[in-house]
């Protein structure tokens, strides 16, 4: 239907254009209000199809939020700013726009492939660069998204959000060293608040992996100070806190992030830790499992 009513469209278009030149007197008025009404009917369309698409997205992130619906995941959130489309006579803006709108809706493979399109066209751009960075990270292409992310920190060794996603790349590799070099680096900036809380937390999640508890809760602890939302940060805190032999608090932690918000995923994760422990389970070791 779309690409018949575009047809369309195109083919009024087409006849318009071939009475333009020969037009003359009374047929000359009656081009020209031809062509306002296309354009009228056109313009309404597209501002039609533009609330649409605002409408899809503000579905999408109920999608994200319905706690049934969702999985709890470690990975960074997408915060990355809409990019301003502006006319460029290669066309990569657009391409730009369409990746992050794609990454927007979860649909990773298909920003890369846009990215990747407007990369093409427009060689190093910054903000192409970073949003391909988001997408593979996302799409747990991680070499490749170390490799952009490391270009975007080449330019702007001030990004906290990109410096904070090679920390979480190299938590996820298993590469602490560098993970505690680039997250420690992002809290020091401390020059965006989101990437300023996910570097402790992910601070917190290498030294959980690296078995230093009392390091872990530190860095916890403050991510709750600092966003005390992050029901994440709950669960984690709860597992430093068992494993390091607290096991009290490990409850009392785990029971306030479940009463935090019951719908979100990391609360009901918190709700089966507490479940494992009245049964007297294990409480896996792994921050990433």
């Amino acid at each position: 239907m779309a690409e018949e009513w575009l047809g369309g469209l195109r083919n009024q278009l087409q006849e318009i254009a071939v009475r333009v030149d020969a037009a003359a007197g009374p047929e000359r008025d009656a081009v020209k209000r031809e062509i306002v009404t296309l354009f009228k009917r056109v313009d309404a369309a597209l501002t039609g199809l533009a609330e649409i698409k605002e409408e899809i997205r503000a579905l999408v992130d109920r999608y994200k939020q319905a706690g049934s619906a969702a999985e709890a995941s470690a990975a960074p959130q997408f915060n990355g700013a809409r990019p301003a489309v502006h006319a460029d006579h290669l066309g990569a803006s657009t391409y730009i726009e369409k990746g992050w709108s794609l990454i927007s809706l979860g649909d990773y493979s298909g920003a890369i492939q846009a990215l990747d399109r407007a990369l093409s066209l427009s060689p190093g751009a910054i903000d192409a660069t970073s949003l391909m960075g988001w997408a593979q990270m996302l799409n747990e292409d991680y070499d490749d998204a170390l490799g952009n992310f490391s270009k975007v920190l080449m330019k702007e060794p001030a990004n906290a959000l990109a410096r904070i996603n090679v920390g979480y790349i190299c938590l996820k590799k298993g590469i602490f060293g560098e993970a505690i070099e680039h997250l420690s680096k992002a809290i020091r900036l401390d020059n965006d608040r989101k990437a300023t809380l996910y570097a402790h937390y992910y601070l917190g999640l290498v030294y959980l992996e690296r078995e230093m508890y009392e390091d872990a809760q530190t860095f916890l602890r403050k991510t709750l100070k600092l966003g005390p939302n992050l029901i994440e940060a709950y669960f984690e805190l709860g597992r430093a806190l068992w494993l390091g032999g607290e096991r009290e608090e490990a409850v009392q932690v785990w029971t306030a992030g479940y009463k935090a918000n019951k719908f979100n995923p990391w609360a009901k994760r918190c709700q089966e830790m507490l479940d494992v422990a009245a049964a007297g389970g294990e409480v896996p070791r792994s921050p990433l499992a």
